[in-house]
């Protein structure tokens, strides 16, 4: 996992994923120069996130041309984006890709749909079905999008697959204000679940949220960095566009889990068998 890392906290523009393909290549033509190996978008960073009923509108299939411009973007730098994929049945998903030396390496289509409060995903939107490590050159990655991480099946199963780090792509809104402080409560609470997540699977965590406006709705930002022991790598971004640049290191990740070895005494057997008994499933069958 020894990799230069940016994470570009992006404003998509709503439905136009011409002019946020435009941006995208803008920012990726700026990592390149800069030595960047791995660049992280925000979730449906290619096309805005209250899409409603242009849904359908913006949905990519696999070999459309903004994914193949990426594609050739990649083979020089590891990109991960987001954009609503049109599957081979017409089901639309949240989709992250991971592009990566010409190719789609991998994609991950959002598991928990969020349908309530102010979304309503699940109204034009398909569940993925499954939590699949992304093998990039660079380590291997556990990708998820933004509900992915307050549910904690993903994140386990990448822990007990190995994964080096875990990215999280966000379009998270900003709610709430702390008392005292005037911090987005919000931002708060994500700030407590990533720096979890790195401690209980020593990994590292990389947090990519979105900023600006969509219907009324404020996108909160602090995309930041969390090393294996639960530590900040530098200072997270704040409400605005910007960059968030760090070093990935395998010593450091090695180091974390010499020190804490939790998946080495982990028991994820008497959990299989405790979910078989919760679904029905016999032993032989979970």
């Amino acid at each position: 996992m020894d990799c230069r890392v940016r994470l570009a906290q992006v404003d998509p523009t709503l439905g136009d994923v011409n002019a946020n393909l435009k941006s995208h290549l803008e920012v990726i033509e700026r990592a390149r120069a800069d030595g960047i190996e791995l660049l992280v978008f925000p979730e449906l960073s290619l096309t805005g996130y209250f899409l409603k009923d242009q849904t359908f509108e913006v949905a990519l299939d696999l070999d459309a041309p903004p994914l193949n411009a990426l594609c050739e973007q990649s083979r020089d730098i590891s990109i991960v984006a987001g954009f609503v994929e049109r599957g081979p049945d017409n089901r639309m998903y949240n989709s992250l890709a991971l592009f990566e030396d010409g190719e789609i390496r991998h994609i991950h289509r959002k598991v928990h749909l969020v349908t309530y409060g102010m979304f309503e995903e699940s109204r034009d939107l398909a569940a993925g079905e499954e939590f699949v490590v992304a093998e990039s050159k660079y380590g291997r990655i556990g990708l998820l999008t933004c509900e992915d991480a307050w549910h904690v099946d993903g994140a386990y199963l990448y822990f007990l697959d190995g994964v080096d780090a875990l990215i999280i792509c966000s379009a998270g809104p900003g709610r709430g204000v702390t008392a005292g402080n005037g911090e987005l409560a919000s931002n708060r609470t994500w700030r407590t679940l990533q720096d979890a997540l790195s401690l209980f699977f020593r990994t590292w965590v990389l947090y990519c949220n979105r900023v600006g406006w969509e219907d009324g709705v404020l996108f909160a930002g602090h995309s930041r960095i969390v090393d294996p022991d639960g530590c900040p790598l530098n200072e997270e971004l704040g409400l605005d566009t910007g960059l968030l640049d760090g070093e990935l290191s395998r010593a450091r990740l090695e180091r974390a889990r010499v020190a804490t070895p939790l998946r080495r005494d982990e028991r994820p057997w008497i959990l299989a068998r405790a979910l078989a008994r919760r679904v029905g499933l016999t032993e032989s069958e979970a």
